[in-house]
């Protein structure tokens, strides 16, 4: 089992692409409702504040889940230690919960950069490790390559996305999935199914997509700036989606809604 259905770590607070006072309103809002799991990364520019919010929430070390990521242009083997120890300067810690690859290396060859999160591991700069954005040939691959376990593969992850193949490659490598664009950037809202459903159980719309994700295995990264939806998407873990809505919702991943592709990320892999 992932660490992220530990305790409240299933869901956890994304802090992309905040900054400054409205990062620091939104990780505050956050503590208060409940999150314990908090995600940020090299590449967003925020961790310093990241964990200067953190450490101005209160909260004892030992109760959070502090996940950061390491952005391709460290993964060289002079880069990639110095990268993680200024990680943890800024955001205040000795040690990261999770530590993830952000992206596969570009070019395709993965090996470096996943040695070098093993030594990250080894010498207790990460207390757990894992990746983002892989494909199931590389999940394989990872798993064969590093000697700790891996506990996630954060993915773009949402109902109008088809992934039973990373779905499938979670179950046979036992790396988990994590979402990002848990709800498709607002793109789920223009489907009325959603909500339809949602008016069965006293949800929202998006909290219908949270469930599924959650019912399908797969924890959650979601961010709002907004006090309510901060709670509203919190709040899913008194209620479970019939098989008959699961099944219903598992249709419009037909839809093949992609946010995350070469486009927008020119480095990205040929995703499954």
């Amino acid at each position: 089992m992932t660490i992220y259905f530990e305790k409240t770590y299933q869901r956890s607070f994304g802090t992309f692409p905040l900054k400054g006072p409205e990062l620091r309103d939104a990780v505050m809002a956050a503590a208060e409702v409940g999150y314990r799991a908090f995600d940020t990364a090299q590449m967003y520019g925020n961790e310093a504040e990241t964990g200067a919010a953190l450490r101005d929430t209160g909260l004892a070390r030992e109760d959070l889940l502090i996940t950061t990521k390491v952005g391709v242009e460290n993964f060289t083997e002079e880069a990639f230690l110095p990268s993680v120890e200024a990680s943890l300067k800024a955001l205040q810690i000795d040690q990261a919960d999770v530590l993830l690859l952000h992206w596969p290396t570009p070019g395709g060859d993965i090996r470096l950069s996943l040695e070098q999160l093993q030594k990250a591991h080894d010498r207790g700069l990460a207390r757990h490790i894992g990746i983002s954005n892989y494909t199931a040939q590389m999940m394989r691959d990872a798993r064969r390559i590093v000697e700790a376990p891996l506990v996630t593969n954060q993915v773009e992850f949402h109902p109008l996305l088809n992934q039973d193949v990373l779905l499938a490659a979670a179950t046979e490598t036992g790396i988990p999935l994590a979402s990002y664009c848990s709800v498709a950037r607002g793109e789920v809202f223009k489907h009325a199914i959603f909500g339809e459903i949602g008016a069965a159980y006293g949800k929202s719309a998006a909290q219908v997509v949270l469930r599924w994700i959650l019912q399908k295995g797969v924890s959650i990264n979601t961010m709002s700036t907004k006090p309510v939806n901060i709670r509203a998407n919190f709040e899913v873990m008194d209620f479970t989606l019939s098989s008959i809505d699961m099944d219903r919702i598992e249709e419009m991943t037909r839809t093949g809604y992609r946010i995350v592709s070469r486009d927008l990320v020119p480095y990205a892999p040929d995703f499954d």
